[in-house]
């Protein structure tokens, strides 16, 4: 049989908290204690908001750049994660919560679970003609196409040759017939 934590967290965490509830309330008293389980909210919501715009932007940027922002995603999951659990009353959920918060925690527990994460890829669109190999004629990825790669087996070539590039003289051009003349769409807009 095998052993699953996501059980084992929903058992350990709450008796966790409960015991370091007890603990610390006993040593300061109960209304210092729930003094800092809302301050540690208030503090954990303006550390998500702060960490989360900067996020964001370096997302954009990478996108911009034409550059897929793995890294990013795996860190604005995780700042998310760090966010709920600092909502969270307790705090056993505060102390991980804030972890996560600090960079070079993110990036070791991404490092101990990028090896159980399987990427699946899909894209749509519309016209006729070729296709990469491993695409479905409907549009998406066949479903045995599955990538599986770790960001630095990822390379990018930027071909001029290809029938997507807009410089390709490949494409041909939609004719301006009578009926087409300012282009729009079949509904007259």
């Amino acid at each position: 049989m095998r052993f699953s934590v996501i059980p084992f967290f929903l058992l350990v965490v709450p008796m966790a908290e409960i015991a370091a509830f007890v603990v610390i309330g006993g040593q300061i008293g109960v209304w210092a204690t729930l003094g800092m389980v809302l301050l540690t909210a208030i503090i954990g919501s303006f550390l998500l908001r702060w960490q989360g715009i900067g996020l964001f932007n370096r997302i954009n940027a990478e996108m911009r750049a034409n550059r897929i922002p793995g890294r990013d995603l795996v860190h604005g999951v995780m700042i998310l994660i760090a966010g709920v659990l600092l909502l969270t009353p307790g705090f056993v959920t505060d102390s991980l919560g804030f972890l996560l918060f600090v960079p070079a925690v993110r990036d070791s527990v991404w490092r101990l679970v990028k090896g159980r994460v399987v990427v699946q890829t899909m894209s749509a669109g519309f016209g006729s003609g070729a296709r990469p190999s491993g695409m479905d004629p409907r549009g998406g990825v066949r479903p045995d196409g599955v990538v599986d790669l770790d960001e630095d087996e990822f390379e990018r070539h930027n071909e001029r040759d290809s029938p997507w590039s807009e410089d390709s003289e490949r494409l041909t051009k939609p004719d301006k017939g009578p009926d087409r003349q300012g282009g729009g769409s079949a509904n007259g807009l």
